[in-house]
Formats: C-alpha cells, sequence, structure tokens
C-alpha cells in the first residue's frame, strides 16, 4: 500500500491541509476531496482544457499535475472567481451573448477569458481566439464565446476610461 503524503496550500484564499496518495491529480483532489465540482474532468490527458486553474496566478491543466506539486502554492478554482466577483462580468456576457450551451466548458473558458484580460485588457479577436484555443466547447462554435470576452473587454475599458 502507498503510502499518502501531506500536503498544504491555500485553494481560492483558505488554508487547506490534506493527506493524498503521491499519483492523485490536482483535479481529482479538488473535485472529491474538496468537493469543488466547477473543475471537470474531460479527456484526462490535458488536450481538452476543462480542468483548467489558476496554480500561482497561472492557468494550468489540473489533471496534469499532481496534488502534491501544488503543496505550499495558492491554487484558484472558478468558485474562487465567481465568489469573489472577479469574473462576473465574463459571467453576465456569457449569459448575454448565449456563449454557455451545456455549460461543460464554461468554468474552463471563464477561467482561460479572465487569464487572457488580465495580460491584455483590450485583446483582437484573434487573440481571444487563439488564448482560448486551448479549451474545447462541443455546443457554441466558439462564436458567441468571443462574442462573450470581446464584449466583457470593451466594457472593462470602458470603465476604466
Amino acid at each position: 500500500m502507498t503510502a499518502q503524503v501531506s500536503i498544504t496550500l491555500m485553494v481560492n484564499g483558505e488554508r487547506v491541509e490534506a493527506q493524498v496518495l503521491p499519483r492523485l491529480n490536482l483535479a481529482d483532489f479538488l473535485r472529491e476531496q474538496l468537493k469543488l465540482t466547477g473543475t471537470h474532468v474531460g479527456c484526462e490527458h490535458g488536450v481538452c482544457g476543462a480542468c483548467t486553474v489558476r496554480v500561482g496566478g497561472e492557468i494550468v491543466r489540473s489533471c496534469l499535475m499532481l496534488a502534491v506539486q501544488v503543496d505550499g502554492a495558492e491554487v484558484e478554482t472558478i468558485e474562487g472567481l465567481s465568489d469573489s466577483g472577479e469574473i462576473a462580468d465574463l459571467q453576465d456576457a456569457f449569459r448575454d451573448r448565449n456563449a454557455l450551451q451545456c455549460g461543460f466548458c464554461t468554468p474552463a473558458m471563464l477561467m482561460a477569458a479572465q487569464d487572457l484580460l488580465q495580460q491584455n485588457p483590450a485583446p483582437a479577436r484573434e487573440e481571444i481566439r487563439e488564448h482560448l484555443s486551448g479549451n474545447y466547447c462541443r455546443c457554441t462554435g466558439y462564436q458567441a464565446i468571443i462574442d462573450a470576452v470581446e464584449n466583457a473587454a470593451r466594457a472593462r475599458v470602458g470603465r476604466t476610461a
């Protein structure tokens, strides 16, 4: 039997101490042990992007990281971004542009979109498309998602001008 490893990290601003198996991936840790089910598991190979979270301020595929790798790190999930209000305008834009559809990819799309807008407050449509290209959506055809991110970016720039 494999011994468990102790980890301590911050998840959505809360200190978490846990015992994990060395081979447990971050996505499964978040979903199964912390009950943060907004992090979806689609392909388990880092291809679909449904498991996107932020670790140390950078977006990562949580299915490709082991939980032990985030010992001492700060992890942010869609629940944390939503609860803090950080993405409220993006959520509204997704709703207004009907960019939600089935919703499976939506949490990760919102995380990737927020990451883009933090890096570039006024991205061109092609930049939006490129930045979101690692997140698959089978329902929308992406047009509504790109429109939503573009609308949120315009509104943010308008508020700061």
